[in-house]
């Protein structure tokens, strides 16, 4: 069977080592970090045995293998010696697909730089080159480094003589990082003894090697996963490798440290798209966005736009384009949609089309089914609607409603889904209004709809942070769009609803606010991560009053406007 689990000692630089194999297939070396052992790659192994012949081993000092005396013993010279055997054991004749975790990552850059012939590439996951920070930290950094500083404190504590061996034999430093890590770690029976040995790795390799760094490099196809609740590495120090490695790609995944054990199937995941790519597939979308190049900040990124058949989503979708996204322009209306994915073409990649009514809830389960997960969410379809609320039936409520707010609510629940599902992170833009804090008695429908987008995005922006997922609303003021010559001003007649529109396009009109300027703010509240946008300054003035004077609001809020 795939997932049988086959054992054999190999004898390391003096010592014997215990290695597992499982799988058949292209071979996949995973090498654990620092104080665990191999079996922190058992979810990660089991998943990829059915493609990949998975093999591990429990480095020296650890688990089964054996715990030599003497700081000198581990040495970056005797841990390559051990890998080396490990590999003329197992794949003497093929190049392997490496991955190191914490430690094992730390020791996996030295074999990458300095033996990459016998690697097909490496993924990097919470273990930078001890070299590459040496250089880091020559380079000013100041913020970074203090934020580093504060998380490496361990370090210097074992370099300390007895303490750090007294607190893993006694067990308070085990039960101290589980707590850190909320059960994540997946340690052995061994881990007192595997701490106690394990703090020589420190004591031998770590003041060395970042006094006196080395020139490392590679060329090898490398992945860095980088999870971004890590405790112990920033994604700044993660990134270190950025000057030395040209065939580089760069992952950021919502996680702590132990992610191998906490999150085995994305792990797996990652891990198989670097190697087949490696063999020749295609590159996944996460690679293609995640290579490191000179290249338009949205490159492989997927941004897909609703209401984008004119107005701020077809700004939107043109602006992301430009930037090197992929864009699908979603709109009710086919041709709309049609004439903004040619556009969007001529701009950036190729984009696509596709026709749906955001309100209705199989329409949109069946357009979610059917687009590739996104990278960036942009719910921007939206309807008019003006008049007394005493004159508004339930059908206009119904319907202002179900676009307006159901729309945004259909694809955050569709798209967010797949999104945290996903474990890459992403982004949601929600259209709100500066009508959404500016009470009136003349919009009481679509001001209550828009409320309601501002109060969801803040909702959605706290529970989806947990997914790395970050949600904005967009409050734009008096824009020059199509909304005017849509909008419904119910109570009034056929020929009255006609004057009326005419009147307030003319002055959208005379405002001269283009939709472009607000995609460009919506493109900013996705790279700066903005929760709330006001974007015209009557909606950044509206805003501020709803916070400082509320009274005053509800004052303006009687006033005619028409």
């Amino acid at each position: 069977m795939s997932n049988e689990v086959r054992s054999r000692t190999v004898r390391g630089d003096g010592v014997d080592l215990a290695v597992f194999e499982r799988g058949a297939g292209p071979a996949v070396l995973l090498v654990h970090g620092y104080p665990d052992t191999h079996q922190v790659w058992d979810a990660v192994a089991e998943r990829l045995a059915d493609r990949y012949r998975v093999i591990s081993y429990d480095v020296r000092g650890a688990g089964a293998s054996e715990r030599p005396r003497g700081t000198a013993a581990y040495r970056f010279e005797h841990l390559m010696a051990d890998m080396r055997a490990v590999l003329d054991a197992t794949s003497p004749g093929e190049p392997v697909h490496l991955v190191g975790h914490d430690w094992g990552s730390i020791q996996c850059w030295e074999a990458a730089c300095t033996m990459p012939e016998r690697f097909a590439s490496y993924t990097s996951i919470s273990g930078p080159s001890l070299d590459h920070v040496g250089h880091w930290t020559r380079r000013f950094h100041p913020r970074a480094s203090v934020r580093q500083t504060v998380h490496s404190w361990y370090i210097g504590f074992f370099q300390s003589p007895l303490l750090p061996e007294l607190a893993w034999r006694s067990g308070v430093a085990g039960r101290l990082i589980t707590r850190l890590e909320h059960g994540d770690p997946d340690f052995a029976a061994t881990l007192p003894r595997d701490g106690a040995a394990g703090v020589r790795l420190y004591r031998a390799n770590i003041a060395s090697r970042l006094l006196r760094p080395r020139d490392r490099r590679t060329d090898l196809p490398v992945q860095i996963v980088i999870p971004t609740g890590d405790h112990y590495v920033t994604p700044a120090l993660a990134e270190a490798a950025r000057p030395f490695v040209p065939n580089l790609w760069i992952r950021r995944v919502k996680g702590r440290h132990w992610i191998p054990s906490a999150r085995p199937d994305l792990i797996a995941r990652l891990v198989g798209e670097h190697v087949e790519q490696v063999r020749g597939a295609e590159p996944s979308r996460g690679l293609r966005r995640a290579r490191v190049e000179s290249k338009p900040e949205f490159t492989g990124q997927l941004v897909v736009v609703t209401g984008a058949g004119s107005g701020i989503g077809r700004a939107t979708a043109l602006a992301f384009a430009e930037r090197g996204a992929e864009v699908v322009a979603a709109d009710r209306d086919t041709e709309s949609a049609e004439r903004t994915a040619q556009l969007a073409s001529l701009l950036g990649p190729p984009a696509r089309a596709y026709t749906v009514d955001v309100s209705d809830v199989a329409a949109m389960e069946k357009f979610a089914a059917e687009i590739d997960v996104p990278d960036v969410l942009v719910n921007n379809a939206g309807i008019g609607m003006s008049g007394s609320f005493l004159d508004h039936t339930p059908e206009d409520w119904e319907r202002i409603l179900g676009v307006n707010l159901g729309g945004v609510i259909h694809g955050a629940r569709l798209f967010g889904r797949r999104m945290a599902e996903r474990g890459e992170g992403g982004h949601i833009v929600n259209l709100a209004s500066m009508a959404g804090y500016t009470p009136s008695r003349e919009l009481p429908a679509y001001s209550t709809s828009k409320a309601a987008v501002l109060m969801l995005s803040e909702c959605l922006r706290a529970e989806l942070a947990d997914a790395g997922i970050g949600v904005s609303a967009i409050c734009p003021g008096i824009v020059n769009t199509a909304i005017t010559r849509t909008t419904a001003f119910v109570g009034l007649t056929p020929d009255a609803q006609d004057r009326r529109r005419r009147r307030i396009t003319r002055a959208y009109g005379r405002r001269a606010y283009p939709p472009e300027r607000v995609a460009a703010q919506i493109v900013r509240a996705v790279r700066d991560d903005r929760a709330v946008v006001p974007v015209t300054s009557e909606a950044r003035l509206a805003h501020l009053a709803s916070r400082v004077s509320p009274s005053l609001m509800r004052l303006a809020a009687r006033v005619r406007l028409s």
